[in-house]
């Protein structure tokens, strides 16, 4: 049998908003809506989650509604105008 650690699912989404206690409500790609807090590793380094981030969340297979933000993924910057 597997250990807990290795049965996380994890997805892509779009923080849609964010709530108190450094929690956030994640838009899924798949349409579904999760309520995500950010792990502690980001925490530590200071990592800011804002509103239209892409983020990598570990959703349990047991709860499907409640995840972990592992990643957030860096965004491109626009071309300098000229």
């Amino acid at each position: 049998m597997a250990k807990a650690s290795q049965q996380k699912v994890e997805v892509e989404g779009t923080v849609i908003e964010a709530l108190p206690n450094t929690q956030f409500r994640v838009e899924l790609d798949n349409g579904h809506e999760v309520l995500a807090y950010i792990s502690g590793r980001m925490r530590k380094y200071y990592i800011r989650i804002l509103l239209g981030d892409r983020v990598r969340v570990e959703l349990s297979p047991y709860d499907l509604t409640r995840g972990r933000i592992v990643y957030r993924y860096k965004q491109r910057r626009a071309p300098d105008a000229q």
